[in-house]
């Protein structure tokens, strides 16, 4: 039995980049952080930050393009993708990303204006189509603009705030 299954939860390092291949399917590339913390045998506490580059395809990929942002939480389920190319400086690379099948919003960084909490994708997930192979990708001459987020129709929920009871018809899924 075979398995090449990755998840990952941390904060995004930079503003999704959108692109769009030959074959007009966007695609949208993101990079993460997770952090793990431990204390060493001499009782200082430790820190190790991995950094993680991801792909998303189709619909995934515009979503990822048009809610997420440079701090934000995000889940990531895929799976690990080995592709070989040729640098600008003619020498052969090979590179390994996450190829996103499933995503998760998160809560958005501090700061931002937005809601605390974020979104969450209302309790679903967004599941891009399966690759068997990449395509030749087109890099857009322009940047992509962002529609503006209305926080106010983003169903969110504040565990922050204590409260007696949960009503059923609170919950937003």
């Amino acid at each position: 039995m075979n398995v090449n299954k990755v998840i990952l939860v941390g904060r995004l390092t930079r503003d999704p980049e959108l692109r769009t291949t030959t074959g007009g399917k966007t695609v949208a590339s993101v990079s993460i952080a997770t952090n793990s913390f431990w204390t060493d045998a001499s009782g200082q506490k430790q820190k190790n930050t991995e950094f993680h580059n991801i792909v998303l395809f189709g619909r995934s990929a515009e979503i990822c393009g048009q809610y997420l942002t440079k701090g934000q939480e995000a889940f990531f389920e895929g799976r690990l993708q080995t592709r070989t190319y040729t640098g600008k400086d003619g020498i052969e690379r090979r590179t390994t990303e996450v190829v996103a099948e499933n995503m998760q919003l998160g809560s958005r960084p501090q700061g931002s204006g937005g809601q605390e909490g974020g979104y969450s994708g209302g309790g679903n997930s967004f599941s891009a189509p399966k690759q068997q192979a990449s395509a030749p990708v087109q890099r857009q001459s322009a940047p992509v603009q962002k529609p503006p987020v209305q926080d106010d129709n983003i169903p969110t929920i504040n565990l922050d705030e204590e409260q007696e009871d949960v009503r059923i018809e609170d919950v937003p899924f």
